[in-house]
């Protein structure tokens, strides 16, 4: 059973539905019902007896276009781990761009990061190249880019809140900097962080990392283990934007691309093109009572 959650425009959404339907039946995925989950946000529920998740999302997304979605191959319940990356996810920004301005060297930072987060730059080479940049960069900059600059999403704070309310342990784990999201962290309310760190110096970036490289290949490994440790069955939500994200989407149970470059947004059976990360909440079927404000 497929079971598809989204938040769509209610003008014309009865002649998108019947045309979707049309659209999953001739592709092998008949809808066996339709209905309104009014408990959470006017969410709109497609049951379908059998098919590719991957498949139906892109279908639905074909003719609801840019959506809040989700597609699951079992009954929606809510995840006992949640797993997020940081940058444009849970807060607005790219902290290492937004460093890069106090250099005077963002433009050349951000168009590096940019080409990495599409999957066209190899992720550790591109990271170190741009960490390379801020050598001699006060560390002073960091707490003024921090104080001045990084912002959290609207409900970012929200949904972590309200799915530790709900017995979920979360997770940020980032291709970023611990000088970030230790802070980031502790705003949220994550319970780990996981991330790369800056080497310093006589108070001075010194162009490299210290310790091991966080990427894609840590965040599929924190999202591993983290669920091993809940036992079988234990459901997982994760969260990002960039091709880094794509190994942890993947193997999430609701793999969710926020705002996502093209190749995350395919690989993901979740799409958020909302700004307000709460649309999560109701996708999951959490009704508004149950959330803890930020």
């Amino acid at each position: 059973m497929l079971i598809a959650r989204l938040i769509a425009e209610a003008t014309g959404l009865e002649t998108r539905l019947d045309a979707a339907s049309k659209a999953l039946e001739e592709a092998g995925m008949p809808v066996a019902a339709a209905t309104m989950l009014d408990f959470c946000g006017d969410v709109l529920q497609i049951s379908v007896p059998h098919g590719d998740r991957k498949q139906a999302a892109a279908i639905l997304a074909g003719h609801f276009g840019d959506i809040d979605m989700l597609v699951a191959d079992h009954d929606i319940e809510i995840p006992r781990l949640f797993v997020s990356d940081m940058d444009s996810t849970m807060i607005g920004q790219e902290c290492i761009d937004e460093l890069a301005d106090f250099a005077g060297i963002k433009e050349k930072v951000a168009d590096i990061t940019e080409r990495a987060m599409r999957g066209e730059l190899e992720f550790e080479s591109a990271l170190r190249e741009r960490v390379g940049l801020l050598e001699g960069l006060g560390e002073r900059a960091i707490d003024n880019c921090l104080a001045e600059r990084i912002a959290p999403v609207p409900g970012a704070r929200t949904l972590v809140q309200t799915l530790k309310a709900k017995g979920c342990r979360t997770v940020l784990v980032t291709g970023g900097f611990h000088h970030f999201a230790d802070r980031v962290a502790e705003q949220l309310g994550f319970e780990r962080v996981v991330g790369n760190r800056l080497a310093v110096a006589n108070g001075q970036l010194t162009g490299q990392l210290a310790g091991p490289v966080s990427d894609a290949s840590t965040k599929l490994a924190t999202l591993v283990e983290e669920r091993a440790s809940l036992g079988e069955g234990a459901r997982v939500l994760a969260t990002g934007d960039g091709a880094n994200d794509i190994p942890m989407i993947e193997a999430a149970d609701y793999g969710i691309a926020y705002r996502a470059k093209p190749k995350a947004r395919d690989a993901a059976n979740g799409r958020i093109a909302s700004e307000d990360l709460t649309v999560i909440l109701s996708l999951l079927g959490i009704p508004r009572s149950d959330w803890v404000e930020g």
